[in-house]
């Protein structure tokens, strides 16, 4: 991993401690929406460009605007404070547990692309689904076939989930009365 990683990794802890500790709303709403957007960054990094897609368009995109419209359309209390007071026992407990992960978990994990990772020192596996998926699937792209094929009911649950956000999201903008 390289210094933009740690970067992005640092950028996304700040910003998730920051969304927590907002007192105001608007605020703690828009550093969510930065915090989404580093994920999606992130995992487009790790080569995981679906995962990315999803995390910007339902994280970054229509949770923070399903945020906004409901602030916009609610009363807003003055708040004196901008930031909640900090329970001192949580954040120990907490940074315990992200420093154990820190120490237990990043060392173990395989450098992005790396040939030692677990997918690339199988070769007869990845010769399989290159060679194979055509055949078998009736699809020219690899990766395509591996989606739709192999990992078929995964990419459906990915799929419903993207579709009830979209539903979800044009019932709640349609919506003009609240109580």
């Amino acid at each position: 991993m390289n210094a933009f990683v740690y970067s992005l990794a640092i950028f996304i802890l700040a910003s998730a401690v920051a969304t927590a500790l907002f007192r105001d709303v608007l605020s703690a709403i828009i550093v969510f929406g930065a915090y989404s957007l580093g994920m999606a960054i992130l995992y487009t990094f790790l080569l995981a460009p679906d995962v990315a897609m999803t995390e910007a368009a339902i994280g970054a995109g229509v949770t923070t605007l399903l945020l906004l419209l409901t602030i916009a359309r609610t009363a807003r209390p003055p708040t004196d404070r901008l930031l909640e007071q900090i329970h001192l026992p949580a954040v120990v407990v907490v940074g315990a547990f992200v420093l154990l992960l820190c120490v237990a978990v990043l060392p173990e994990m395989y450098a992005v692309g790396g040939t030692e990772t677990p997918v690339w020192s199988n070769s007869d596996v990845t010769q399989h689904y290159l060679q194979e998926t055509y055949e078998q699937t009736g699809v020219q792209n690899a990766v395509t076939s591996v989606l739709a094929a192999y990992r078929g009911f995964d990419t459906f649950g990915e799929a419903v989930v993207v579709f009830a956000a979209g539903v979800a999201t044009l019932l709640v903008l349609k919506r003009e009365v609240f109580a």
